[in-house]
């Protein structure tokens, strides 16, 4: 099992200071806990799109990105995305019942944010993170990285004619940092890519516990020589909170889609398809599911096209745990809360009948200010090739513009004409 911190650590308590502000981009320390510090990432990528935000670090979510906005070629201005964006909880409970943790409000996540060296970062910059009531004399570790990674292909088309091929490889703004908890060590990673993606992931990597090799047939798995040391199998139950303003406005609405497949009935040649929409205009407690999505609309913005910006959510792989209220479903969307910041084990008083998990806050409330709070699940049973050390196991999701843009932000000049129904030339 962990071993819980030690309550005789020395806690040093240090305020930082916002960065200076550059041209009309500001960050500032405002409206945060006292000791978080907000600082100023901008990157232009090769490809045309320029990603810029600000970042700051929690006492308990560590790191918290705030005012993401994107500019990607032939747009006047930068469009902004999300308010901010962060970890909401890191939920471990173990196969066989002893132990659960909340990493990020009662294991001190933020707390164990490591140092990275040159080599982990390549072609970036580690920014140095001064930690909150930091436990060690000195507060300040180089502990974030921003750097830029090519992601392969963006786009491969073949042209009007056989000689012609366009193609380009995407690029991407990487931004990361690695928290240790126990024998685990966290990764926690932002990609922001030229065409306006954003992934955000979590990495486990570390090392599995030295004595939690003890359970029995069924809830772990033998490893080294024989069948005598079964390391306990757990979940891994990651949230993340979201809280969009597209265009700049926080009232955004939220639109579940869903699709139904009919078979195929005399006079027809395949199956047909018909997609819904509902309006979500109260908290939601969602399910992802086959031929299903959710989107975040902007209530202000359009694009050159005359519809409505917006973002898809993107769920990734996920093994949901049944096990407690909050991890039963893998979507929740509150109303807005400032209390309201992790998905279990909340601190703080909310309210009084508030609860301390995410949950807990769907009642009812309509929507004029949604806040994403998304679900994903990994169960680890380990394997021999989990030592030594622990190669690093993903799990993540993505949102994705639709209709941001009028166009595919990284086509080519050349192709800028087929836009819409688009006829060859003559």
């Amino acid at each position: 099992m962990r071993q819980p911190p030690s309550p005789q650590r020395q806690r040093r308590h240090e305020v930082g200071q916002p960065a200076a502000p550059e041209g009309d981009f500001q960050c500032a320390a405002a409206d945060v806990e006292q000791g978080s510090t907000a600082y100023r990432i901008e990157q232009k990528l090769s490809t045309g799109t320029t990603w810029r935000m600000c970042w700051r670090y929690d006492g308990k979510a560590g790191l918290v990105l705030e005012k993401i906005s994107y500019r990607p070629k032939g747009e006047p201005k930068p469009i902004k995305v999300l308010n901010s964006a962060r970890l909401g909880q890191i939920h471990v409970p173990y196969d066989d019942g002893k132990v659960e943790y909340d990493d990020l409000t009662g294991f001190d996540f933020a707390q164990g944010l490591m140092n990275l060296a040159p080599g982990e970062c390549p072609g970036g910059t580690i920014k140095t993170v001064k930690v909150p009531d930091s436990w060690n004399e000195d507060p300040n570790v180089k502990g974030l990285c921003t750097t830029t990674r090519s992601r392969g292909h963006a786009y491969r088309m073949q042209g009007d004619t056989a000689n012609k091929v366009f193609q380009a490889e995407g690029k991407d703004l990487l931004v990361y940092t690695v928290n240790q908890v126990g024998w685990y060590e966290y990764m926690t990673e932002w990609r922001f890519q030229d065409d306006g993606t954003i992934t955000m992931n979590v990495g486990a990597t570390g090392s599995l516990s030295w004595d939690d090799y003890d359970a029995g047939d069924g809830r772990g798995w033998p490893i080294g020589k024989g069948a005598s040391a079964k390391a306990t199998s757990h979940s891994h139950n990651a949230f993340w909170r979201l809280d969009f303003a597209l265009d700049g406005s926080t009232k955004n609405k939220v639109e579940q889609y869903d699709s139904k497949v009919t078979a195929p009935v005399r006079g027809q040649r395949a199956p047909t398809i018909k997609t819904t929409r509902t309006k979500v205009t109260k908290e939601l407690a969602g399910d992802s599911k086959a031929y299903r999505w959710w989107r975040m609309v902007s209530a202000t913005g359009k694009n050159k096209d005359g519809h409505a910006r917006s973002y898809e959510i993107v769920p990734g792989a996920t093994t949901k745990y049944p096990g407690r209220s909050y991890t039963k479903r893998d979507l929740y969307v509150t109303q807005y809360n400032k209390c309201e910041l992790f998905a279990s084990n909340n601190p703080g008083n909310c309210g009084a009948g508030a609860g301390k998990s995410v949950d807990k806050w769907v009642n009812g409330q309509a929507l004029t200010h949604p806040v994403v709070w998304m679900n994903i699940g990994f169960h680890h049973i380990a394997r021999d090739e989990d030592q030594q050390p622990m190669p690093v196991h993903w799990q993540g999701f993505s949102i994705a513009p639709r209709d941001v843009t009028a166009m595919n932000p990284l086509t080519p000049a050349e192709l800028g004409r087929q836009n819409g129904h688009w006829r060859p030339r003559s």
